[in-house]
């Protein structure tokens, strides 16, 4: 029980001193002009303004409310090195009994596990969740047993009691880890990309100066170097691909670390060619040639070379030969000393007049044998006696000519085969494309590819592997007129940038291609061929454990699965003859990447409340009372601060000056003032 005194204004307080103000003033009136009655009125004026203020005598019965503790366990994936999970858990166990055996004290035990995906430890969110389940006032006292590896810092809350830090870990501790300094998300082929990588040793390492990184790519046979320990080490790399490069670093476990979950790096780049080089060959001024012009200039990352023929030799009007030209072209030199130079060459509308002679046109076969890339675009002149066709470079050319020429419009037609192959794939909507107002009649080879059709199933868009090259026939001029929006136009651009990544082996428009897309640590499983079905992916874990995965097709030729990956690391897949890697997640996660146990993070929210750190290897530190703002911290000792918290059950109030003692006391003393002046004023008469 207990009482004090309250008060309850019948009018604000402000209006209330004025009136005690006026008051005041008319006593000190009647004193200043020396009445005898000055006295009893300031008494009536006392027991007025007091009445205004409603003085109670307020006694309150109380509950007395235990002090609560909260205590958090730290149980995340960093807990489990060495003995720490162990050691925690029992040192949980004897402060929750020394804590609970604190007379009028509760404690509040939570296990905090590891955040969602890769988030780490989030000790601070758990602690503001806990602090807003439970009354502030209540808190007596924060206690966290953590190794201090935390990664929520930032969200860290007002603390209404001391906080402490019970480190789990020993001193002895070390760890070696693999850090990745700067690694690009694409690099040119063929130029070496630098990356950045260190090896550091934390805690009391045995202070080696040097270990061996083995390095791979795309899961192939590892490399080994030999690298210092504690300095930045640039390694020139040169990707072997394009497309997605997944390359592995690893420094072996040593002897005695804590872990070797941190000893491995995944990086993954996209190699990228630096520019396309194409030679332009065309065999006399039409429309369509402005338009191949205009779309390969258009691409910044094009080196465009056009040789155009614009005064065929069988012309004859009397011009010296000395006059045909500004400068000499230098076909020797382009096609026989640097056509290994160009990624792409196109004839357009080409045929025999004896400027590029037999030995250019076979060498240029031998490039496309060797890997070089060939597209023509066919006009009549594909269909003469002088065609293309008709020279050396026609043993590898994937269809051959008829000698007939159809001069009706057609819709150009993607192809049954065409709508699996990614050079087509997707190209809908020809119902409403424009029409083209001629086409080669052309026969493909066996080996080749028919993507596109026109007038009664022809083939129009004809592909072929040559050796180690890859050629491409289109057996019209027409193509112009999309560019031109004629009755609609069509897909120009994409079709003809498809064809030409697909010439140069971009490994995203590949016929017969196994990749993953990973988000987190589940992957999106793709595979892409140009039969009708596919058989089951095998996958193989960071671990060598294998599993097999179902596709379902999504769409012509391209089938998917999604796969969640039970772990972090690199995943290889593999269906029929297609390969391939790829990495989820960080190869090393957050809770691996720092494992030696240290307050240091911790340390600016500890010393917000003057809390302390104690280590569990060195044993328990004993608990005291403190008071607020007191040092909370101490040798062998942590304190909690009682907080005294209490539940009102009743509330009794009782006037001081109910109103018929107002009234009586005010008239009383008005009375007696008017009587004693009175008596003083007949007593002067």
């Amino acid at each position: 029980m207990t009482g004090q005194i309250v008060f309850d204004p019948l009018l604000p307080w402000p209006l209330i001193a004025v009136l005690g103000a006026l008051a005041a003033a008319g006593v000190a009136l009647a004193l200043w002009r020396g009445l005898p009655g000055w006295a009893l009125r300031f008494a009536a004026a006392v027991v007025l303004v007091a009445a205004l203020a409603q003085p109670s005598f307020q006694e309150e019965d109380r509950a007395a409310l235990s002090d609560i503790v909260l205590m958090l366990v730290d149980q995340s994936a960093s807990q489990d090195l060495g003995d720490r999970m162990d050691t925690t858990a029992a040192a949980a166990e004897t402060m929750e009994a020394r804590l609970a055996a604190r007379p009028n004290t509760e404690v509040r035990r939570i296990e905090v596990g590891d955040g969602e995906g890769d988030s780490g430890t989030l000790l601070m969110t758990a602690l503001t969740e806990a602090l807003a389940e439970e009354p502030r006032g209540r808190i007596a006292g924060i206690f966290l047993l953590s190794d201090g590896r935390l990664h929520d810092l930032d969200r860290a809350p007002d603390l209404p009691a001391p906080l402490h830090l019970l480190l789990s870990g020993r001193d002895t501790d070390w760890d070696r880890r693999l850090i990745v300094r700067n690694a690009p998300a694409f690099a040119i082929l063929g130029e070496p990309v630098t990356l950045t990588l260190r090896i550091e040793d934390e805690g009391a390492a045995p202070g080696a100066t040097e270990t061996a990184l083995q390095i791979s790519v795309d899961g192939g046979a590892p490399q080994q170097v030999t690298v210092p320990v504690g300095q930045d080490v640039d390694l020139p790399v040169t990707l072997p691909h394009g497309g997605l490069n997944v390359i592995q670093f690893t420094t072996p476990n040593a002897e005695g670390e804590l872990t070797d979950r941190n000893n491995t790096a995944l990086v993954q780049i996209n190699g990228v060619r630096d520019r396309l080089r194409v030679l332009l060959v065309s065999g006399e001024p039409h429309a369509g040639s402005r338009t191949w012009r205009n779309l390969l200039k258009s691409d910044s990352s094009v080196d465009l070379v056009h040789f155009t023929i614009l005064r065929p030799p069988e012309k004859q009007d009397g011009v010296p030969v000395t006059e045909l030209s500004l400068i000499a072209f230098p076909t020797r030199e382009l096609f026989l000393e640097k056509i290994e130079d160009f990624d792409l060459i196109i004839f357009d509308r080409y045929k025999r007049r004896g400027i590029l002679p037999a030995i250019y046109l076979d060498n240029v076969r031998n490039y496309v044998e060797t890997g070089g890339a060939v597209l023509v675009a066919a006009g009549p002149d594909f269909a003469s006696a002088d065609s293309l066709f008709r020279s050396p470079l026609g043993e590898v050319l994937p269809a051959e000519p008829t000698a007939r020429v159809l001069g009706e419009g057609f819709r150009p037609q993607v192809t049954e085969l065409g709508e699996r192959h990614p050079v087509t794939a997707g190209l809908t909507g020809a119902d409403s494309w424009g029409r083209w107002m001629r086409q080669i009649e052309v026969t493909p080879r066996d080996s080749a590819e028919v993507v596109m059709a026109g007038p009664e199933d022809r083939p129009l868009l004809v592909l072929d592997r040559v050796g180690e090259g890859r050629v491409a026939l289109l057996a019209s001029d027409q193509a112009w007129l999309w560019s031109r929006g004629f009755e609609g136009g069509g897909p120009q651009l994409e079709l003809l940038r498809r064809l030409a990544h697909w010439m140069m082996k971009e490994p995203e428009l590949e016929e017969e291609a196994l990749w993953a897309e990973a988000t987190g640590q589940s992957m999106r499983i793709i595979r892409r061929t140009l039969e009708e079905g596919v058989g089951e992916v095998t996958v193989t874990r960071p671990d060598g454990t294998e599993e097999t995965v179902t596709l379902s097709e999504v769409a012509p030729g391209r089938f998917e699965a999604t796969y969640q990956g039970p772990e972090i690391g690199l995943y290889r897949l593999t269906e029929g003859e297609q390969e391939t890697v790829i990495g989820l997640g960080p190869a090393a996660p957050r809770e691996f990447e720092q494992t030696i146990a240290s307050a240091e993070a911790l340390e600016p929210v500890l010393d917000s409340m003057r809390g302390g750190t104690a280590r569990i290897e060195e044993g328990l530190p004993t608990i005291r009372a403190v008071g607020a703002g007191r040092p909370a911290a101490g040798r062998g000792w942590l304190g909690i601060t009682p907080r005294e918290a209490y539940e009102t059950m009743d509330v009794t109030r009782l006037p001081l000056l109910p109103p018929w003692l107002v009234l009586l006391l005010a008239a009383g003393f008005i009375v007696g003032a008017w009587l004693r002046e009175g008596r003083r004023e007949g007593r002067r008469a």
